[in-house]
């Protein structure tokens, strides 16, 4: 069998009796997938839907273990191979999430999937966000559009220990409010004490709005958690990423207290292809967060 990406075509990937080697075993190779089933698939949006996936084997499952900000490479025969961050919550241990966006090959192929049919699975890969350094301080959350989705387990995490953070404010926007996701799930997050401010960049004349009208930035005004405490966590469009960080310098943020998603450019998940690398970091590997002083040297060339 042969799976193929674009830093990695031609290379050959050896299979076990069942097509993939079992995901966890000590001698496997890094670059062989497991295969996960589709448990479910709830439509977020006209364009994005969360497929709910576990490992075929239930021993695979068990022992699958993830941390909010982490990613797989998920592939669909035929199509090729993904970086998708897990929107689930790292304590589940019977199922993960992903939340995908038709935008590419492989998330266009996985609309034409349904409940039942394969998908493989390679990960989980890379750095997630801080969270042991964030417990006990104020947390500023400004996601834009999808990069919602690799926040959704911080979110999570928030509020099942809610006493083990400080004040939680969540800066949401999106192109339209069609767009914006797990809409079901904001007003629980506010009955948990996070704050939660939403912006679209515009309202369809049809549709009825009552929160922001602007980029997200806009919302920056209304932010009442310290600069000087905060830690921030971002995740977005990367033009997006860039204004934010440009405003939160100006407001105080210690570039090492800002943490950025940089979910790009990657193709093997496991810093071999050098897709990824900018300058001497590689995004899967030492990513894809990053705190705004690794990389702030680096950040013109990025975003």
């Amino acid at each position: 069998m042969r799976i193929e990406t674009e830093g990695l075509k031609g290379r050959e990937i050896k299979t076990t009796e069942n097509g993939f080697r079992a995901m966890g075993a000590a001698e496997a190779d890094p670059l062989i997938p497991t295969a996960a089933v589709i448990r479910a698939i709830r439509q977020r949006t006209y364009d994005t839907a969360t497929y709910t996936l576990s490992l075929q084997k239930a021993e695979q499952q068990a022992a699958y273990a993830y941390r909010p900000g982490q990613f797989n490479m998920v592939s669909v025969l035929g199509f090729g191979e993904a970086p998708l961050s897990i929107s689930s919550e790292a304590w589940r241990k019977d199922s993960f999430d992903h939340t995908v966006r038709a935008v590419g090959n492989v998330t266009r192929a996985m609309t034409r999937l349904q409940e039942g049919d394969i998908l493989h699975i390679r990960g989980p890969y890379g750095r997630g966000w801080p969270m042991e350094r964030i417990e006990g301080r104020e947390l500023l959350i400004v996601a834009g559009g999808i990069g919602l989705a690799p926040l959704r387990p911080v979110i999570a995490q928030l509020t099942e220990a809610r006493q083990r953070f400080g004040r939680v404010e969540i800066l949401y926007g999106a192109r339209t409010p069609a767009d914006l996701l797990f809409t079901d799930e904001l007003q629980g997050w506010q009955e948990y004490g996070l704050r939660l401010l939403l912006s679209v960049d515009q309202v369809p004349g049809e549709e009825t709005w009552s929160h922001n009208v602007g980029v997200v930035t806009t919302l920056f005004p209304r932010i009442t958690v310290d600069p000087r405490e905060a830690i921030a966590l971002v995740c977005g469009p990367e033009i997006m990423m860039k204004f934010v960080v440009l405003d939160l310098l100006k407001r105080g943020y210690a570039p090492e207290r800002i943490y950025l998603s940089l979910e790009r450019r990657m193709e093997c998940g496991v810093a071999m292809c050098g897709h990824c690398q900018m300058g001497p970091k590689y995004v899967c590997k030492h990513g894809p967060v990053f705190s705004y002083v690794e990389v702030k040297n680096l950040f013109g060339h990025i975003l």
